[in-house]
């Protein structure tokens, strides 16, 4: 009989999963809970450090697939039970597919920033986030704050809801220092008389050509790096906020008023993905994604035989790395299945 495979969740990682699998001659279901595939990068403007946009990046992805792949979209996945090797995938609208294998593919979820109060977000209406400042450069409008006025500076913090003690997350989300430093250059552009300020922990410029980015962030566009952690912002009269930073490398504080101020928000376990996998027993890391097999050899394995992980549910990846991880965990499935 003609293997079949599941996969869960239409982002970049179910995209490139399902495309390499049906290269491979593999009959594969994507479904997705929402009526469009893309998942969050279909909301990107640029990706670093080509500053390649989301869509056209989704496009590329698109063209590889074939016949064997098709799409169940608007079907939000509720149930995933074993039997004998064998697996059934159940949606919330009646859809149900057997399989020989699935791949979880559900992504994560932008930490929520108005859990961290004294940022002002949902507040102060000039405290945004990276993915409302992304969905801006997206939309093609001017860069205005809510008044209605090009601001004269601009502040990005790092770090939030990443490596916080009190938001619960320890995890590093790999992707907010850079992209923090790419939208810090793009608002130079758009505006070259804003002074721009980053706050920033530590800097985690991982990637290729991060660290170039980041040095031309500052000897081109004079983009102002200062270490410390935001301990508190107000609004004033003119919607203005006033923010509060202990510079750590000067070891004394300062006071900074921003027009505009934007939030780095990092990467979280997407809630749902927890219920599906209690389904099937598979375990969790302790920052909540799901645990592979082997996090060195084996990193698109599970316990479970048949069942695999790729993307950011086992963790916070950039889009260059979840593509990579999508197609690796197509050959293990290959594998698996012995085609």
């Amino acid at each position: 009989m003609e293997k079949r495979v599941v996969v869960i969740g239409a982002g970049p990682a179910g995209l490139e999963t399902a495309a390499s699998l049906a290269k491979l001659g593999i009959s594969v279901t994507l479904v997705e809970r929402e009526d469009t595939t893309g998942g969050h990068l279909k909301q990107w403007h640029a990706l670093f450090p080509a500053l390649l946009s989301g869509n056209d990046a989704l496009e590329a992805i698109r063209k590889g697939w074939n016949e064997k792949a098709r799409i169940q979209t608007g079907t939000k996945v509720t149930g995933v039970t074993a039997v004998n090797k064998r697996f059934t995938v159940s949606g919330h609208n009646g859809w149900q597919e057997n399989a020989d294998a699935v791949v979880f593919t559900t992504g994560f979820q932008l930490f929520d920033a108005r859990r961290k109060e004294e940022y002002g977000y949902g507040i102060y209406e000039n405290v945004i986030t990276s993915a409302d400042l992304e969905a801006l450069f997206a939309s093609g409008k001017e860069l205005l704050n809510r008044q209605g006025k090009k601001p004269e500076r601009v502040g990005f913090v790092h770090c939030v809801g990443s490596r916080d003690e009190k938001a619960g997350n320890l995890h590093c989300s790999k992707i907010c220092c850079i992209t923090a430093v790419k939208q810090a250059m793009e608002v130079k552009q758009l505006l070259p008389q804003v002074e721009v300020f980053c706050f920033y922990m530590d800097l985690r410029m991982f990637g290729r050509h991060y660290e170039e980015l980041y040095k031309e962030a500052q000897e081109k566009y004079n983009i102002q790096f200062i270490r410390g952690r935001l301990s508190e912002s107000a609004e004033d009269k003119d919607g203005n906020i006033v923010l509060k930073v202990e510079d750590t490398l000067l070891g004394k504080p300062l006071r900074i008023k921003v027009g505009l101020l934007v939030l780095m928000s990092g990467m979280e376990p997407n809630p749902d993905t927890k219920g599906l996998t209690g389904m099937l027993g598979l375990k969790s890391v302790t920052d909540g994604f799901i645990q592979p097999a082997d996090e060195v050899l084996h990193s698109n394995f599970t316990e479970i035989p048949g069942v695999f992980v790729a993307g950011t549910c086992s963790g916070p990846k950039s889009v260059a790395d979840t593509l990579a991880d999508a197609r690796a965990a197509a050959l293990a499935v290959a594998g698996y299945l012995k085609i």
